[in-house]
């Protein structure tokens, strides 16, 4: 593989950005607009610089430059007015749209699942975590390696010769992305086999996942609850790797707490399939908490994005538990709400301060070992001598 395929990084030397979001038919301006600024969460958390934007209405994308012809063009002005390094869509771009909006725009064209990539790329620091993170690219670049070589390609041979420089280079590489991404779902295998070793030496003790959309507040969550010091940062994907810490519910009884990387809409398909066997958490716990940040604007939304990846998952929804988070945020006005599919029980927490965590804990005990949820501390202890 070349040496500027392997390492090409746009966002080395913090480049200005441009985003650019299409308003399809008759869907809402607004929802548009809220899309953008988590695109420049995301632009500005891999290290960009936004300077600005653009909203193209259209009825469906034009499968050749998404925007139009005309709409590009109008994109590379303000491109070469505010010399943007690199112009990032909010939608999913085949190979030949890059190709062409780079040509139209004059600049490097990125989509948004090669910028959540990017994060992950990023920030991944365990061994299981950059092996996700790399399969995931991989199988993001392969469909789209044709216009790395668009320079070789265009040198075509004589009179009988099919191909030349260019499509011998980009056959190899195609040769060379396949063999990597095949040894790396066979290293993804044996990370999945230890950590169902590791599931089976901790029976006994139930086992408690965090979920939910990202920067809803798990990893606060998940340290209120374990007394860990998780990394915490209001950002999105703070967390990547999967962390299992004990924690203590009512009566001293005790589980295992997984906190796990962060969801998002339109979370790309191969991130979803890399990083099933840190999912597998998710898959695998006796109960999963589905935080959701209840003072977000659009926090509806995201619980609905979160809930329809856990479903994606196989959760059963009889083992989500629902946890409005973040709610010393709503300065007490907190609407009737309906909890979307999870049953009856809505937990509303701050983990920042502490306010309905212990009507958690009790809960959980409750679900997990069927202490009673009404009960004093002194006879939930009673009910745990006596079950002993």
């Amino acid at each position: 593989m070349s040496q500027d395929f392997e390492d090409r990084d746009p966002f080395v030397g913090r480049p200005r950005c441009w985003l650019v979001g299409v308003r399809l038919g008759s869907q809402p301006v607004l929802e548009v607009e809220e899309h953008l600024d988590e695109l420049k969460g995301l632009a500005t958390a891999a290290g960009g610089r936004v300077r600005g934007q653009t909203i193209q209405n259209r009825d469906k994308p034009d499968p050749g430059a998404y925007v139009g012809k005309g709409k590009a063009e109008q994109i590379g002005a303000s491109v070469k007015e505010h010399e943007i390094d690199l112009v990032l869509f909010d939608d999913d771009l085949t190979a030949s749209q890059i190709k062409v909006l780079e040509e139209l725009t004059g600049a490097a064209v990125m989509d948004r699942s090669g910028l959540i990539l990017e994060i992950f790329h990023q920030r991944a620091r365990t061994s299981e975590a950059r092996t996700q993170v790399e399969l995931a690219r991989l199988r993001y670049l392969l469909p789209r390696l044709t216009r790395r070589w668009g320079h070789l390609s265009r040198q075509q041979g004589g009179i009988g010769v099919r191909g030349g420089e260019g499509e011998t280079q980009l056959e190899a590489d195609r040769r060379m992305l396949r063999t990597r991404i095949q040894k790396l779902e066979r290293d993804l295998k044996s990370i999945e086999r230890t950590r169902k070793v590791q599931r089976r030496n901790r029976r006994g003790v139930p086992e408690v996942a965090l979920a939910g959309y990202t920067n809803a507040g798990k990893s606060t969550l998940f340290n209120r609850l374990t007394g860990s010091h998780t990394l915490v940062r209001d950002q999105v994907f703070a967390t990547l790797d999967s962390k299992l810490r004990r924690g203590h519910l009512a009566a001293g009884k005790v589980a295992v707490f997984a906190d796990t990387v962060g969801f998002i809409r339109k979370l790309p398909h191969h991130l979803v399939a890399s990083f099933r066997s840190t999912m597998g958490q998710v898959h695998a716990a006796d109960l999963v908490l589905h935080v959701v940040d209840r003072s977000h604007e659009v926090w509806e939304e995201q619980q609905t994005v979160a809930r329809d990846v856990l479903q994606d998952l196989e959760v059963d929804p009889e083992r989500v538990v629902l946890v409005h988070n973040k709610i010393d945020r709503l300065n007490g006005h907190r609407p009737s709400s309906e909890p979307l599919g999870y049953g009856a029980d809505i937990f509303e927490v701050s983990a920042t301060t502490g306010e309905g965590v212990e009507e958690l804990r009790r809960h959980l005990a409750f679900r997990l070992y069927g202490l009673s949820e009404s009960a004093s501390e002194d006879e939930l202890w009673l009910q745990t001598a006596t079950a002993g």
